[in-house]
């Protein structure tokens, strides 16, 4: 009866284990080395790799082995082992910024050992010193990625990569204002280009890290946006692209003030926000029927 119990459970583990891969099509699964302790080093670890239905990551505290499953269309090992780095976490292809390996938990705190890239294999010590000297180029590239320098950042300006991505979500909105279904389905095909025009590479490490946790959802409620002209159907997504467009604008901001406003007769009487460039309400979700139906909940600057 014991036995039959630990293959019943054995088989349960297995399906449930199988059932959340089943999510990531064109999968491939690696196993690599990632430099960790403990178990908040687990959790920081999986949850850098992880994206939801595109790349799912499984560390043991005792092998620092992850077991990296991923859609080979939209990412690849270098990307995960990228944002783990960013998290903090060496790898035998990336070494974390040294900012970010010293502000982790003291007990998350690795032993660190000089690393030969992963792409090559030493056959002298002139080639091992040579591997050594390309690593740390590889981890100053992080490090670029991880701070924005302020010089740079003042003479970029407004032509961060992200404006592109906020304005095309504010002429979406004020389509859906109009209740001009035509209007808010072009300006959706638009915020998709923009969206898949961003350079992930790019972004500071904050914004970098939250752009990774939505973009899988933002494309899903845009894609769904432009396929159709039919506005009952948009508004519902664009409750959840709010939500997340919100989010990303928090650690990206801009220039000038952002309001965040909300209607609670929205979205079946559960209420709804949105993001808006003015103060004045201008309600998306029902159009001319309530058009200043809510109000400002958070002023974004």
């Amino acid at each position: 009866m014991k036995n039959s119990l630990k293959y019943l459970m054995t088989a349960l583990i297995i399906l449930l284990s199988t059932s959340n891969y089943a999510q990531i099509k064109n999968a491939k699964t690696e196993t690599v080395k990632v430099y960790g302790n403990c178990g908040m080093c687990e959790t920081k670890i999986e949850t850098a790799g992880n994206l939801k239905k595109i790349a799912k990551v499984d560390w043991n505290k005792d092998s620092q082995m992850a077991t990296l499953t991923y859609d080979t269309k939209k990412t690849t090992k270098d990307e995960i082992l990228k944002r783990i780095a960013l998290a903090g976490y060496d790898s035998d292809t990336f070494l974390a910024p040294d900012a970010v390996y010293e502000n982790l938990h003291g007990c998350c705190q690795y032993d660190r050992v000089a690393k030969v890239s992963a792409k090559t294999v030493a056959s002298d010590s002139e080639q091992a010193k040579q591997n050594v000297a390309e690593n740390q180029v590889i981890s100053a590239e992080i490090s670029k990625l991880s701070m924005q320098d302020a010089t740079e950042s003042e003479q970029a300006g407004q032509t961060n990569q992200l404006t592109t991505v906020f304005d095309t979500y504010f002429a979406v909105k004020d389509a859906l204002v109009k209740t001009d279904g035509a209007s808010a389905s072009a300006n959706a095909k638009a915020l998709l280009t923009a969206i898949n025009s961003v350079k992930m590479e790019k972004l500071t490490m904050d914004v970098h890290m939250v752009w990774m946790k939505v973009l899988a959802d933002l494309k899903e409620d845009v894609e769904h946006i432009s396929g159709t002209k039919e506005t009952k159907h948009q508004r519902n997504r664009f409750i959840t692209l709010s939500k997340n467009i919100y989010e990303l604008l928090k650690v990206a901001k801009t220039e000038t003030p952002t309001y965040y406003q909300f209607c609670p007769m929205a979205n079946g009487g559960k209420g709804a926000n949105w993001l808006s460039k003015e103060s004045a309400i201008k309600n998306p979700y029902f159009g001319s029927q309530m058009l200043t139906c809510g109000k400002i909940v958070e002023t974004i600057k």
